[in-house]
């Protein structure tokens, strides 16, 4: 089945168990500023603060759901025209994805569907550091998604390798590692012990590529409710 499709499935049944689905509720969803959905963090490295990305925040009974988009917008309607909504591109997988978090929030089934801010990031990745190292020793980790502050604590302690679609990344170094394109992901894949991977692949739709046999951490706010609802590993200490 079509990940999307039971995306929707699990939310029509949390929306038909509760009865909610006979409601005309409303779902707003919106790009945060950079401030908004950051805060005023030291660096000024991340996707957020150069404009490649918003997060697209949903709202659903005063529960907030966000999630990473490279197209975003304004959305207000039923929540029954979430679940029907043809999902041809990043901007309303993102309205589908935010909306997920949010109700999920709202019913109980997940924390940390906000994101963390200000001095947070780089608190984070010393927890990731912990966490990895902890529970994996010293693996082969492959980056997929350019986090400056978790790239820059395991390029410090491991063998890194790192992907992203960002153009302006790809082909520059970053604290001593090459960034490489999206073609490279398969063979980073195969060669790590470990993939660190962005919850975005949810929204633009590479999330399969990451269900592999082999320890896989998606991080970040966007995956929340999915990494609940599919049992997937999921990092996210600060989320709010």
């Amino acid at each position: 089945m079509d990940i999307y499709e039971e995306i929707r499935g699990w939310l029509r049944r949390m929306v038909g168990e509760k009865g909610l689905g006979q409601e005309e509720v409303q779902i707003k969803a919106f790009p945060l500023t950079p401030q908004e959905a950051i805060g005023n963090p030291e660096e000024d490295d991340y996707p957020l603060l150069k404009g490649r990305e918003r997060l697209m925040q949903a709202e659903f009974r005063g529960s907030v759901g966000q999630a990473y988009t490279d197209m975003y917008g304004d959305f207000s309607g039923p929540l029954s025209e979430v679940l029907e909504m043809e999902l041809k591109n990043n901007y309303h997988r993102a309205i589908l994805i935010s909306t997920l978090n949010a109700v999920a929030r709202y019913l109980g089934v997940v924390e940390g569907t906000i994101h963390c801010k200000d001095a947070d990031p780089p608190h984070c990745a010393r927890e990731l550091l912990d966490y990895i190292r902890k529970n994996y020793g010293s693996p082969k980790v492959a980056l997929v998604g350019m986090q400056p502050r978790m790239a820059e604590v395991l390029a410090r302690h491991f063998e890194l390798r790192i992907t992203d679609l960002d153009e302006e990344n790809i082909g520059q170094e970053r604290f001593g590692v090459l960034v490489e394109g999206h073609e490279r992901t398969g063979e980073n894949i195969a060669w790590c012990d470990l993939a660190v991977v962005t919850g975005t692949t949810v929204v633009n739709g590479t999330l399969d590529q990451f269900l592999i046999d082999k320890p896989v951490i998606f991080y970040g706010v966007t995956i929340a409710a999915v990494a609940a609802l599919m049992g997937l590993r999921r990092f996210c200490v600060l989320g709010r």
